[in-house]
């Protein structure tokens, strides 16, 4: 006699002829008109709706991670969608797959560095932030790696997204232990390593998402979700006013003229 399987279960959503409902709320008539893009996806995470605070700062977080222009997971897409443009789907996913370690996904390294440096068990018990904010730079330094969250290639010495991200957090309720560590984290890299190294857009949401308590390893997803809202609209306008093929021919004739036959003559 086989033993019994265990039952298949989901807390998420359901549908029958007539219903479809969505962690417990009707679609329909509990959702559609009662709810913006950014609360539905808290409810689809968290299995409850958001506070008025919390969907303020929630919806500020992925509208941040939405647009930040001809970025290398744009192009990804625009070169995909030049190549199959019977595709989208595909266009969209070649862009959100470069959303890893140094583009976006690092939001996710900067919650998780917080977490390990100040564990959930531990707020409210007077850790002593700047030696842990020490001890964690250190810690980086020792490998050579660089502090999540921190340092950015065009904004400096502030990345404007982060201040009204603190700004928003704080006139909702959401900043606490987490922000003040990175921001002291922040100020010992820099000291560290005499560089500029604001924090980042990333780093900003990591210590916010750390703030609601969402697990470090899903963080990335909301730049996922938030990302692909973007890239529709790159490859939107990639089908008006392509760019792509001119990207693809300059970097051809750039190579040629600096790596091809009429270069490696005048050596």
């Amino acid at each position: 006699m086989s033993k019994r399987k265990q039952k298949i279960t989901s807390n998420i959503g359901w549908s029958t002829p007539d219903k479809i409902c969505v962690r417990g709320l009707d679609l329909p008539n509990q959702i559609l008109g009662h709810m913006n893009l950014g609360d539905l996806a808290f409810l689809q995470l968290t299995g409850r709706k958001a506070t008025p605070e919390e969907s303020r700062v929630f919806n500020a977080i992925v509208i941040t991670l939405v647009e930040h222009g001809i970025t290398p997971s744009a192009l990804a897409a625009r070169m995909t969608y030049m190549g199959a443009p019977e595709s989208l789907q595909a266009a969209v996913a070649a862009g959100l797959c470069g959303l890893g370690t140094v583009f976006v996904g690092s939001m996710e390294g900067a919650s998780k560095m917080l977490y390990e440096a100040l564990p959930q068990d531990k707020l409210g018990t007077g850790a002593d932030l700047d030696a842990i904010a020490a001890q964690t730079v250190e810690a980086f330094r020792s490998r050579r790696t660089i502090v999540p969250g921190l340092g950015h290639p065009v904004h400096k010495p502030v990345d404007p997204r982060a201040p009204r991200l603190f700004q928003i957090a704080a006139e909702n309720g959401k900043s606490g232990e987490y922000v003040a560590l990175i921001q002291k984290i922040q100020a010992v890299a820099e000291k560290a390593s005499g560089k500029m190294l604001p924090i980042n857009a990333t780093g900003a949401i990591g210590a916010i998402c750390c703030e609601f308590g969402f697990p470090w390893k899903i963080v990335r997803g909301f730049g996922v979700m938030a990302r692909a809202i973007g890239l529709v609209g790159h490859i939107l306008e990639e089908s008006e006013n392509p760019i792509a093929y001119e990207i693809w021919q300059r970097a051809e004739e750039e190579i040629l003229e600096t790596s091809g036959p009429e270069a490696h003559k005048a050596m």
